[in-house]
Order: structure tokens, then sequence, then C-alpha cells
């Protein structure tokens, strides 16, 4: 396919890697724990989207310029860090007639999208990962190298929408039990906020390209 070398290796690394948990799945199971399955398969196919385009990247070279440039990985490294904690923030500190899970509950799923796509394409260690993992299994030679590097890297993405998929079903649950359990909806807003607040410091402050 495209020359693409061990193509079937790369699809069986591709899933034991997006079954491992990770941020994206974290991320994932906590939208659909707090809002329902649906904000879960919305935040997943927001992921993927971002994927989409940091695979993009890795097709046009772009994302080497976070490579080599420590400028450029800074930038969007503390601006994927600082939307993280203002999420975070926001579910935390909101008082309501509720909770700040029911404010989160009724944002509409386009926005529960762009957030998921921004949560993606704002993580640069993203980006790196795309760069170093998919050229791995394409020809570097070949004239038809950036379509390998699309067809690796949709490949990579829609195995990993459909096991964060998996995983916003799963954890829906949590959200239906916890529907008719007002105390435990207030435990659900402060760990959601947690997450999202410590997924936020880490990106910010995990430093380095490693």
């Amino acid at each position: 396919m495209f020359g693409i070398e061990n193509y079937f290796l790369f699809l069986v690394a591709g899933v034991l890697l997006n079954i491992t948990p990770g941020p994206d799945i974290l991320y994932v199971a906590t939208r659909s724990a707090c809002q329902g399955r649906g904000a879960g398969v919305v935040s997943a196919l927001g992921i993927t989207t971002g994927g989409l385009v940091h695979t993009l990247a890795a097709a046009l070279g772009l994302s080497a310029l976070l490579m080599y440039s420590a400028t450029a990985y800074e930038v969007v490294r503390w601006a994927g860090a600082a939307y993280l904690v203002y999420m975070g923030l926001k579910i935390l500190l909101t008082r309501n007639g509720d909770n700040g899970v029911q404010r989160l509950k009724c944002e509409p799923l386009g926005k529960v999208y762009r957030q998921g796509v921004l949560v993606s394409v704002l993580n640069p260690k993203v980006a790196l990962f795309f760069l170093s993992f998919l050229p791995q299994f394409a020809q570097a030679s070949s004239p038809e190298f950036s379509a390998q590097i699309l067809v690796l890297g949709l490949t990579f993405c829609t195995s990993g929408c459909l096991v964060m998929t998996a995983v916003a079903l799963c954890f829906g649950q949590v959200n239906a039990w916890a529907a008719a359990r007002p105390g435990f909806r207030r435990v659900q807003s402060w760990v959601t906020g947690s997450v999202f607040l410590t997924m936020g410091l880490g990106l910010g402050f995990a430093g380095g390209r490693e």
C-alpha cells in the first residue's frame, strides 16, 4: 500500500499504543463520566481530528518546526497547558444551582468537539510522536512519502478513535448512574476539574521534548 513497509506490524503497534492508557483516554473517560456518552464520543472525535491535523503536519514537515525550534515548542506547550488549566478551573470554580458538572453538561456538542480538537492540537508531544513514529514505516526516498505518512496517520487515528469511543461508551454509564445522585455529582465536578487541571500542569511543567 503506497510502498509502506510492514503495514501489518504498524497496525498492531498502533492498536497496542492506542489501548495503552494515556492523556487522550483519560480526557475522554473524564468527559464521558462527567457529561454522558454523547460528550465522550464527540470528545473522541475531536481528539481524532487533532490527530489528523498532526498527521498532515508530519506529512508536510511542519512538525519538524517544533523539534528544531525551542521557542515554537514552548509556545505551543504552554498554550495547551493554559487551556487545560482554564477548563479545570472553570469547573472547580463554577457555582450555580447544581454544580460545575451541570453547567458543562449544557454545553453544545459542537463546543465539546472544538475543545477536544484544541486539547490535541495544542499538545506538542503528540506532534513529535507523529513525526518520529510514522516515518519509521514509510520510505523516505519514495516519491509517495507524504502519501504514506497520511495513510499511516489515518490508520493510527482510526484505531485510536475506535478505542476512545469504546471508552466513552463505558464511562458514560457512570454519568447515567450518577444522574439521580446529587452528592456524587459534586464529587464528579471536583474530580473532573482536578483531572483537567492536573493534565494542564503536567503538560506545562513536564518540560523538554523527549
